[in-house]
């Protein structure tokens, strides 16, 4: 209508709001018995989906994840399906849950890869033609991702720790393009290490500089209070050291082309 002022949707400018740097979303990965799970049990309320058949250890409630078949191997309830049931139930009917736990990662990529495969009658993901095998599992795990984010929950995901390539470096053993979705999602990656008897949690990754006296959940604090490099200060790299560093970068690059 004619008169009418239209309201802008854009916030006005005002002063910078003040930011609440808390960590809501974690990547725990680090060998056997090495403390994973037990780390994500000091979550405040957790509920696991459980997808390595150890459910029974874990003192937590928790739901285990699986595709199930009729006699004739024919899909009758996918894992993505039940997935989508669990989030919409923590969406409209959480009981109190302030905490969800993938545990593990890996093995959920691999059952919503035989989901697809299943529900196509193909033996993997490469049979789908067209590449819609690999664009159907990258949007069912980027909604998957996504919409735990949405959550008003923390979440927790666990993985597995493998050698990177010929190197002792350890990181995560998901596979690095599944990696990079889930990571992309998450504010601190966690190391969890054994030594003899004594256990050691380290930050690996973070999304910023958090601040301990900004951290009002006690629940979180106490847990990142017993993680190595939650806190500490950012290194800052001055600009002579970083040509260095790209310089070597572009150096190992074509040396790599080279061989190829």
């Amino acid at each position: 209508m004619k008169g009418m002022i239209k309201v802008s949707i854009l916030p006005p400018l005002t002063r910078q709001k003040k930011v609440r740097r808390i960590p809501r979303n974690f990547f725990i990965f680090g060998d056997t018995m090495s403390g994973k799970s037990y780390l994500a049990e000091r979550f405040p309320v957790p509920l696991f989906l459980n997808t390595d058949g150890n459910s029974e250890m874990i003192p937590a409630q928790d739901i285990q994840l699986s595709n199930v078949r009729d006699a004739q191997g024919k899909l009758k309830r996918s894992v993505i399906d039940q997935l989508d049931e669990i989030i919409l139930e923590l969406k409209t009917r959480n009981p109190g849950y302030k905490t969800i736990v993938i545990d593990v990662i890996d093995d959920l990529t691999v059952m919503i890869e035989q989901a697809i495969c299943y529900e196509n009658d193909v033996q993997s993901l490469a049979d789908i033609p067209y590449g819609k095998g690999y664009s159907a599992f990258n949007s069912v795990l980027q909604s998957f991702v996504v919409e735990l984010k949405s959550l008003p929950m923390n979440v927790v995901y666990i993985s597995r720790v493998a050698k990177e390539g010929d190197s002792d470096t350890e990181v995560p053993s998901l596979k690095t393009k599944y990696y990079n979705i889930v990571n992309g999602n998450c504010d601190l990656v966690i190391q969890t290490k054994r030594r003899g008897r004594n256990y050691i949690r380290r930050v690996t990754d973070r999304r910023t500089h958090y601040v301990r006296e900004e951290i009002d959940d006690k629940d979180i604090l106490k847990i990142l209070d017993n993680v190595v490099g939650v806190f500490d200060k950012p290194v800052r790299t001055p600009i002579k050291e970083q040509k260095k560093i790209v310089d070597k970068i572009e150096t190992e690059n074509e040396a790599k082309e080279g061989k190829e």
